[in-house]
């Protein structure tokens, strides 16, 4: 089956069809474009493969806006009323050397950190993960969610705060509003194509005379690895106008037709392989089969706090504190580094894998990162409340806001007060799973608040996966309001592979062959970043 065909039937509602050219165009609009207005609609929440229908009448006037954020469970009272003591428990919980610090040995410097297993005792490596798994979900979380105008600590209405990133997986972080809306991001010459450049032995992202990336979300240049991706999704999408071109698709409809094939595989690898890691597959299946619980937007797709603000931080778990970024950039050595590293602050070509700069070394050696089946990958951290040492002081350049604080954590804590996030046993106790108990929390008793009964849903959701699954998934709250997300902001997208029920990956696997599936180490390969492109 080919996407083509797949156009030339698609259809945006259950009672009429639509030619392969004004789907492209609306498409173009909506969904996959510069918005998401009459491009998402309401999608029944039953399993992929049954055709669209509207949904009943209902009142909407309580439906957050697709372009702000808004509330999972607007019935939950906050975790805790804001007050000096909370905003200093917080900071305390999340400080340097805090209960949530690995206090990982970082003198031993980025290579021991890796081979050594006596280091790990603590910090415990993920043996169901690739160490790709944590960039591939900071990647998707920048496809989906970007605050840019709320205040740390300070209490913020999410229905009224806009989300600078379109609430569905329709890669905006990657195109922008498309070559007429943000021509900086493409070629001069090829209009269709993506700009990329060249870092010196291998791509980079295209930058300005400062080192900026010239980019459509800035955090996709936070560190070396997410630059990298965003690198590898660029050159995706210009070998995939180059199939399109060569399938006779209209020279006006060329860009449109190679942005929904990279999406919908894209979409494919987010449901088929990341989701099942972080939420396990019974989880899915559960949605799939009983429908949403929680996550019932009545029209259109909207980005929930709990997801934004907690749940979904649970990655910052998985970040090691060093990596092997690539097999031989550094003088035909392996370029190892902490993930951040204060000593290379004002460095040009920095010891660490901060993003905003370019040299030859400075480039992702995939074989770390994803199986390509040689013994090389690496696996991250477990979901765990035991963060990496180097996320306690992150550089301000890796900050979207550039303003302290720069300990993770504690900007993790801090927003629960911006959006009065609910605990994360208010959300157990709404979903009726099993809660942890006050013993589970412990460590939270000594701040005198009640934290251990009434806890951030973030720190919550990290401690009920290190309890409930030993760190390898999230638990019962965290999966199921990852997975509720995830796959209603594609059920509800007209345009996802999703409700295309015949579509299966049409581009081909490693092996060459067209399969009718794709996964990352396929997707890497088609983009000719792998091991095999890289002579590795």
């Amino acid at each position: 089956m080919h996407d083509r065909d797949d156009l030339d039937r698609a259809r945006p509602s259950a009672k009429a069809p639509v030619s392969r050219r004004s789907f492209l165009q609306g498409a173009g609009t909506t969904a996959i474009g510069a918005g998401v207005g009459a491009g998402v609609v309401a999608a029944t929440n039953q399993p992929a493969g049954r055709a669209l229908r509207a949904e009943p009448a209902a009142d909407i006037s309580s439906q957050p806006l697709p372009s702000n954020f808004g509330r999972m469970f607007p019935s939950l009272p906050p975790f805790a009323q804001p007050s000096d003591a909370l905003r200093t428990a917080l900071v305390d919980i999340g400080k340097p050397g805090g209960v949530l610090d690995a206090n990982d040995n970082l003198a031993a410097g980025p290579v021991q950190l890796i081979t050594d297993p006596n280091l790990n005792l603590v910090n415990r490596n993920n043996p169901g993960h690739t160490a790709g798994t944590t960039f591939l979900g900071q990647f998707l979380d920048h496809d989906l969610t970007f605050d840019t105008t709320s205040t740390l600590g300070v209490p913020t209405e999410p229905t009224r705060s806009p989300n600078a990133r379109t609430p569905i997986l329709d890669l905006d972080s990657l195109y922008g509003g498309g070559p007429q809306a943000s021509p900086q991001l493409y070629q001069s010459s090829d209009r269709a194509k993506l700009r990329i450049d060249s870092g010196g032995q291998f791509e980079d992202l295209p930058r300005d005379a400062n080192q900026r990336a010239i980019i459509a979300d800035p955090r996709n240049d936070e560190n070396v690895i997410i630059a990298g991706l965003q690198a590898a999704f660029i050159k995706f999408h210009n070998r995939v106008v180059d199939k399109v071109r060569a399938d006779g698709t209209s020279s006006s409809l060329v860009f449109l037709d190679a942005r929904l094939r990279v999406t919908r595989h894209y979409q494919w690898i987010v449901v088929k392989e990341f989701l099942p890691q972080i939420v396990g597959q019974a989880v899915i299946d559960d949605i799939f089969r009983n429908g949403r619980r929680f996550y019932r937007p009545p029209l259109l797709a909207y980005m929930p706090v709990e997801f934004q603000g907690a749940a979904y931080r649970f990655g910052h778990s998985m970040v090691r504190p060093s990596y092997r970024a690539n097999m031989k950039g550094d003088n035909g050595q392996p370029f190892f580094g902490m993930i951040f590293d204060p000593a290379g602050e004002g460095q040009a070509d920095p010891v660490d894998l901060r993003g905003g700069a370019r040299a030859s070394r400075r480039f992702i050696g995939w074989q770390t990162f994803f199986d390509f089946g040689d013994g090389e990958v690496k696996p991250n951290k477990r979901i765990d409340a035991v963060l990496s040492t180097p996320l306690f002081n992150l550089p301000l350049g890796a900050i979207a806001s550039g303003d302290p604080p720069t300990s993770l954590p504690q900007r993790n804590l801090l927003r629960h007060v911006t959006w009065s996030l609910p605990s994360g046993q208010a959300v157990a106790g709404a979903m009726g799973v099993p809660k942890l108990g006050a013993g589970d929390l412990g460590e939270l008793a000594n701040y005198g608040l009640g934290l251990q009964t009434s806890t951030p849903l973030w720190y919550y959701v990290l401690k009920e996966a290190q309890v409930m699954t030993d760190g390898l998934t999230l638990g019962p709250v965290g999966a199921r309001i990852v997975a509720e997300v995830f796959l209603g902001v594609l059920q509800l997208d007209v345009f996802s592979y999703l409700n295309q029920p015949r579509w299966r990956p049409t581009l081909p696997q490693r092996s060459g062959q067209v399969t009718g599936d794709f996964r990352m180490v396929d997707l890497l390969t088609y983009a000719k970043v792998d091991p095999a492109s890289r002579g590795q």
